[in-house]
């Protein structure tokens, strides 16, 4: 590891030694209740790398985003979502019912950055190919409570799971799959099975560094980067920083809902809970979910609210843009709506300012529940909205 990585991973140990005992409901942006404190202390660690900024010297690019993790997670704490600073730009083609990722022109991620160095060698940044049938820009997702949800037994969401709709109620919700058979619950069209998965993919593709897991850098546009264009040793990125890394998201509390209601306010977000029921929402928000067995005590058998079931739907033409490992381009995998009082905009575009907005753009499964929501009388409607706004 690099000197300067060590000197910040010396400093944030020198803060993890202070142990205190952890809150019943962890303000946001803090770690789990819960943890030992060599988990605490890894925390600390992982997000003292999140938050630093990196520089071509230690490896960043030649291909990049962000030149931070926060960059993407940084709304309205580190590990957020982000749409201020930066928006991903993806790019697949689909054709005949299978997705193309474009591996052979650079991937689906375009990096449209690039150092000093890689532009001196007449390269960079990235464009999309020729060869893509589609294209959207992503905002950064929040990453609050990913730990526990990735805690979640396979077994639970396959239960739920209704690909044929074999019940008949128009929501077939499924678990897709990677090419290796893993269930991919994460990323907007499941393309991650796990935290470490999601931070390998992020620190290779947002900020072009190599890692022990993929140590060879990523072509531009599928052509090979010049050695002396980034000559930093491969991997730019070792175990131990990855796993400091993922272990501050793993260990990332979930957003507490709102605190303190009471009186007419308390009434009213009841009755849209129940209404949010009702018109046929919880078919795919689900509220309840418990994990199963963990290593980690803190994320072992805890009853959440994430209020999703980590599957994909197709959500219509409306939403429709790039495809994903095992997605079509009009599912996506429903969004948790813990925590939606603090996200500015909504959708996995960030097409949405308001909560009537994103219902709006509902399609396809969601349509029925969709058409309730908008023939509610206006008092009902407002009432689910607050509701949602006190996630």
């Amino acid at each position: 590891m690099h000197s300067s990585r060590v000197a910040v991973l010396c400093a944030a140990m020198a803060v993890a030694c202070a142990d205190a005992e952890p809150e019943p409901l962890p303000a946001l942006g803090e770690p789990l209740a819960g943890l030992t404190t060599g988990e605490r202390g890894r925390f600390l660690l992982g997000r003292a790398l999140f938050e630093r900024l990196a520089t071509a010297d230690e490896g960043l690019g030649p291909l990049y985003n962000g030149e931070r993790c926060s960059d993407c997670h940084d709304q309205p704490v580190t590990g957020g979502s982000g749409i201020q600073r930066l928006r991903v730009l993806k790019a697949t083609r689909f054709e005949d019912g299978r997705c193309d990722l474009l591996h052979a022109v650079g991937g689906d991620n375009i990096q449209r950055r690039a150092t000093d160095l890689l532009k001196a060698h007449g390269m960079g940044p990235e464009e999309v190919p020729e060869s893509a049938n589609a294209t959207a820009l992503m905002t950064g997702p929040p990453l609050l409570g990913l730990g526990l949800l990735e805690a979640v037994p396979d077994a639970v969401l396959e239960e739920w799971a209704d690909p044929d709709d074999s019940d008949g109620d128009g929501i077939s919700g499924r678990l897709p799959r990677l090419a290796d058979g893993r269930a991919a619950r994460f990323g907007r069209k499941g393309d991650a099975a796990t935290v470490e998965d999601f931070v390998d993919t992020a620190l290779r593709f947002e900020l072009g560094f190599t890692t022990h897991r993929h140590p060879d850098e990523e072509p531009m546009n599928g052509t090979p980067i010049p050695p002396e264009a980034d000559p930093m040793p491969d991997p730019e990125i070792d175990a131990p920083t990855m796993g400091h890394i993922t272990d501050f998201v793993r260990f990332l509390a979930p957003p507490a809902p709102e605190r303190e209601l009471s009186g007419a306010a308390r009434d009213t977000v009841e009755q849209g809970r129940a209404l949010f029921g009702q018109i046929g929402c919880t078919s795919c928000h689900r509220q309840e979910l418990r994990t199963g067995e963990s290593a980690t005590t803190a994320l072992a058998g805890r009853p959440l609210r994430p209020y999703s079931d980590l599957l994909l739907h197709d959500l219509g033409e409306e939403l429709a843009d790039v495809c994903g490992p095992d997605a079509a381009p009009g599912e996506l995998r429903t969004a948790p709506l813990w925590g939606l009082r603090h996200r500015a905009r909504l959708l996995h575009d960030g097409r949405a300012t308001d909560i009537g907005g994103a219902v709006a753009a509902h399609g396809g499964e969601a349509a029925a529940a969709r058409d309730a929501f908008q023939a509610l009388p206006e008092e009902a409607r407002l009432a689910v909205i607050r509701f949602l706004r006190s996630l």
